[in-house]
């Protein structure tokens, strides 16, 4: 009967220390796996921002050419009609003159 008892120990022992080795090599798999998965959300990240600012750099781009196509057609219309633009100016400052005038 010792005999059983030392042997249900030693084997005891032995699933004990394989059980050790499996809940270690589960730990070493599942650091793996959040290694990965951290790795791919960085990735996906990086790649959200790089499309945000290409889109944000285009959407500059085009605003900077419409304003550069206003100006050079405001350019034009006051090199076609430059006493109309004379008067338009006039009329602006003579609007704005009256609203800042003071009221008291």
């Amino acid at each position: 009967m010792t005999r059983n008892v030392e042997s249900a120990a030693e084997d005891l022992a032995a699933d004990l220390a394989a059980l050790r080795k499996d809940v270690a090599g589960l730990a070493e798999t599942m650091g793996e796996l959040v290694q990965h998965q951290t790795k791919a959300a960085g990735r996906s990240v990086s790649e959200t921002v790089g499309e945000a600012r290409n889109k944000i750099e285009s959407a500059a781009a085009d605003a900077q050419a419409g304003v550069r196509a206003a100006g050079a057609e405001i350019a034009t219309s006051i090199e076609r009609n430059p006493l109309t633009a004379v008067m338009i100016s006039f009329g602006i400052g003579l609007a704005l003159g009256m609203l800042s005038r003071s009221r008291g």
